[in-house]
């Protein structure tokens, strides 16, 4: 070995081991499913042997909270800070569009050696400068809006006609005609994306994000038959059917972690975006019907008050399943309440990249999942449904679709809930406990102030072109769209 190279290996050496040390990171998010929807937590219908098996193996946080619906929550788990605060009031009408002025979570991943790659939905802005590719991701591979096939009167639209099934995705900027299910091609293509970068031994983040299960409720007719026959409507066997198949997705991503050694240095962790969605499985205290055998069809929401787009606990509530093998303790249950905004800073600390201190307001969870007996203090989380009209002063907004949590209570609008005897919301003990909704109203004004002028998407002029839909009748018409090729796992 010459002098020089000896020189150089030595210079590489600390980098080489400083990236073998570090984690690998996936996260796998949900659309629309919520807490209920698995079979650990209860479900009476659905099954999910393959996250039942994550959520023997993981540390589970049992009151992690998000948003009511789906663009806030991502806009929370890219930043670390409040969605309000990344001027996200919407899921559409440019109201989506993360703030640009944000460092977000892959940006800050590469200055710790990572690469990162999203799969699936993005919906943080659909105009070029809002693009995941413009914000730090390296491999992208999406739809467009909110699902497939949604447009709007604004920049968020996808690909004209886009189906559920052979659905056209943007690939690293182009477009691609794929083939098969949706869900089956992201986790597809992120799992060969895993593949190739593995053997460049850098570290990386996988984002998965499945557009599934939010409607329409359209799964393959190999998941949808047993509801079917069992007497479900199309709408809610859809529904369960799209669970199931991400449940399949999920066997199939941890079979390829094994099979690759990448159980012990790759943190995976899975999550839904919101609360679960009444579209496909009925409304709260509404039953199903029944099933041909007469048994009563209930929906199930383990016993939790509000849906999706609600500020009760059920429509903010979701699963946290967080597994590293040999590292974090499996079959764990802890109850500390937690957030969306917690997770930037806890895989940035995991990752040994630093926080941008002004923007992040989460607070990292790697010392309580070290050590549950850490000191967690009690602090107040807050839920703002927003949604407001377009063009309406927000101001006039501030005290309507709101709650404040901590530890023990929520208060939804005037009413409190003690959620500690009461998770299920019944009794409503605000005329006892004036003091305590005064100082949760007090703290969400003094939020709101600081919130209100961060709403840069406000006044907004509607774009008069939808980006995905131009681009793509531009590649349509000179280059055409090729065939994707799937990897080969």
């Amino acid at each position: 070995m010459t002098r020089s190279l000896l020189l150089i290996l030595t210079l590489l050496l600390p980098d080489v081991l400083a990236a073998a040390a570090k984690p690998n990171i996936i996260l796998v998010m949900t659309d629309d499913q919520g807490y209920g929807p698995v079979g650990r937590h209860g479900h009476p219908w659905i099954k999910t042997p393959n996250l039942d098996k994550l959520y023997d193996q993981s540390t589970r946080l049992t009151r992690f909270l998000v948003s009511p619906t789906c663009s806030p929550t991502r806009s929370a788990l890219m930043t670390g800070r409040h969605p309000l605060k990344n001027g996200i009031t919407h899921t559409i009408l440019e109201r989506e569009r993360m703030a640009l002025d944000a460092t977000i979570l892959p940006q800050v991943l590469k200055t710790a050696g990572y690469t990162s790659g999203i799969f699936g939905k993005w919906h943080l802005g659909d105009e070029e400068a809002y693009q995941p590719h413009k914000r730090g991701f390296d491999e992208v591979f999406i739809h467009g809006a909110g699902g497939i096939g949604q447009g709007y009167k604004c920049s968020c639209a996808d690909v004209p006609g886009n189906k559920y099934f052979d659905p056209t995705i943007r690939h690293n900027g182009s477009f691609v005609k794929t083939k098969g299910y949706c869900t089956d091609l992201f986790f597809t293509a992120a799992m060969g994306w895993i593949k190739e970068t593995k053997e460049t031994g850098k570290p990386f983040f996988t984002y998965i994000t499945t557009n599934a299960p939010h409607g329409p409720f359209i799964a393959p007719p190999s998941n949808t038959k047993r509801f079917t026959d069992l007497g479900f409507s199309p709408k809610t066997a859809g529904f369960y059917g799209m669970i199931e198949n991400i449940d399949e997705n999920m066997g199939r991503l941890m079979a390829k972690l094994a099979e690759w050694n990448l159980e012990k240095n790759t943190i995976l962790i899975f999550m839904s975006d919101n609360g679960m969605t009444g579209g496909g499985s009925g409304r709260a205290g509404k039953p199903l019907g029944k099933t041909k055998n007469g048994v009563p069809m209930m929906m199930f929401n383990a016993g939790q008050k509000g849906l999706k787009g609600s500020a009760d606990e059920g429509g903010v509530r979701v699963p946290f399943f967080i597994r590293w093998k040999g590292t974090l303790k499996a079959g764990y249950d802890l109850s500390s309440v937690a957030a969306h905004i917690d997770l930037y800073p806890t895989l940035v600390d995991l990752a040994g990249a630093t926080n941008p201190e002004k923007q992040v307001a989460g607070r990292s969870l790697l010392p309580l999942l070290k050590n549950p007996k850490s000191s967690w203090p009690d602090r107040y989380l807050f839920t703002q449904k927003a949604r407001w009209p377009t063009g309406s002063e927000p101001n006039n907004h501030q005290w309507k679709n709101f709650a404040v949590r901590n530890h023990q209570y929520r208060l939804v609008d005037k009413q409190l809930f003690d959620m500690l005897k009461d998770p299920g919301q019944k009794n409503d003990i605000a005329n006892q406990h004036q003091n305590i909704v005064k100082e949760m109203r007090g703290a969400y004004h003094k939020f709101w102030k600081e919130a209100r002028p961060l709403m840069v998407n406000e006044t907004a002029p509607m774009s008069p072109t939808q980006p995905f839909r131009v681009d793509y009748q531009k590649q349509l018409a000179g280059k055409g769209i090729p065939n994707w090729a799937p990897p080969k796992l």
